[in-house]
């Protein structure tokens, strides 16, 4: 019996840790997924860098207490698994949404992203958005189109002076 409440111990420990240092959490009821696609499921998101743990719902509720995953107490019924992400919240929604699309069985019930709850359609909206990669690399592009332009603006000023200097030499000769 106290192994047991060891190992339940050592569980909610691991779950608590990658609680408290994820950006967002989503909870989906993987109910009706033979082994393979529940496999498939796992390696997608692993390869996105993204948890995905099933865990008793009494241990998952006692883990999640002072994290910001605790406003999915009420969500947390039948069987469930959490897949936690640490960086891009927009990844796990779109491997969770294409997903379900593909396996009816797979049922996305709700997320939450720093203490505030999405739902279903909160969840698929996130999904349509471009990646963190993405929207970086066109926040970086536009920056960079405003150092070139700035560059341009500023080396015109000296090119114009050497045209009105080359007419006033052209004028005197």
């Amino acid at each position: 019996m106290s192994l047991d409440r060891e190992k339940k111990k050592e569980i909610v420990e691991g779950l608590r840790k990658a609680l408290d240092g994820s950006e967002g959490t989503f909870l989906v009821n993987y109910q009706g997924l033979d082994v393979e696609t529940l496999a498939k499921l796992r390696h997608q998101l692993k390869e996105a860098d993204i948890d995905f743990r099933v865990a008793k719902n009494r241990l998952l509720m006692i883990a999640s207490e002072k994290t910001d995953t605790a406003v999915l107490k009420d969500h947390i019924s039948g069987p469930c698994a959490l897949a936690v992400t640490y960086d891009d919240v927009v990844m796990p929604a779109k491997i969770l949404t294409k997903f379900s699309k593909e396996n009816e069985e797979l049922e996305i019930k709700v997320g939450q992203i720093d203490g505030k709850i999405i739902d279903l359609s909160g969840i698929k909206r996130l999904a349509e958005l471009p990646s963190k990669d993405i929207l970086l690399s066109k926040l970086l592009f536009s920056l960079s189109g405003v150092a070139t332009n700035f560059v341009r603006v500023l080396s015109e000023v000296p090119r114009s002076f050497l045209n009105v200097l080359g007419a006033i030499k052209e004028q005197k000769e």
